[in-house]
């Protein structure tokens, strides 16, 4: 049977499917390459970003770097010459944009692969009744053969669902853990540009602390 006949003896149902499955495909092919677009962060410059935030030539030094954790880098760097004090908030926001950015497309492609199978089986429930109601409308005298062909037509809609969201979901799993690993890649960066302050600020903290408790015993 070639794709002709299977659109012909599917109906309407295998017509949306094919919808299904090129959306999904254009889908899948975008973010595919945008992912592989997307630059990563150069080893060298991991043991460097402790350091990156107290080098006043820092903006000079970035500048050509390119990225999501790139874009986080710029952001904290530009934030903290403007006296913002929460780095680590800026660090957060632009990380959830950056995979907002990455996730477009994909909750789509789940609706797609969760819902194919389940037209499929519309078009074959469909396809069911419409066979009944001839067996019933020729009395019960139908050939076998007849009866035979009119099922595995009805259930040509369910295979061809089976078979357009089983690639949906295999590659929506892909590209999910593909999301993943670079958030916690841009998650590591935002961890080592600021756990230096963060020792720094907890220092202050106890340091602010001793010297309360000091002036509280001071007359003891």
């Amino acid at each position: 049977m070639n794709i002709t006949e299977l659109l012909a003896k599917g109906g309407p149902v295998i017509w949306i499917l094919a919808l299904y499955s090129s959306i999904g495909l254009a889908i899948i092919m975008e973010r595919y390459f945008l992912f592989v677009r997307l630059r990563q962060l150069p080893k060298s410059w991991l043991a460097r970003l402790g350091q990156l935030l107290d080098d006043s030539q820092a903006k000079q030094q970035i500048s050509e770097l390119k990225g999501p954790e790139a874009n986080i880098i710029h952001a904290i760097v530009a934030a903290q010459s403007e006296g913002v004090k929460d780095l680590r908030g800026v660090g957060e926001r632009v990380r959830g944009e950056e995979i907002q950015r990455m996730e477009f497309g994909l909750r789509t492609l789940g609706i797609l692969g969760n819902t194919a199978p389940l037209l499929g089986l519309l078009g074959t429930i469909t396809g069911m009744i419409k066979a009944f109601m001839v067996i019933e409308q020729a009395g019960g005298k139908v050939d076998a053969q007849a009866l035979a062909g009119g099922i595995w037509e009805a259930m040509i809609t369910t295979g061809v669902g089976l078979a357009v969201a089983i690639p949906l979901l295999l590659m929506l799993h892909f590209l999910e853990g593909s999301v993943e690993r670079r958030a916690q890649r841009m998650s590591r960066c935002i961890a080592l540009l600021l756990e230096r302050r963060g020792d720094e600020t907890t220092a202050a903290t106890e340091t602010q602390q001793t010297h309360h408790w000091e002036n509280i015993t001071d007359g003891v």
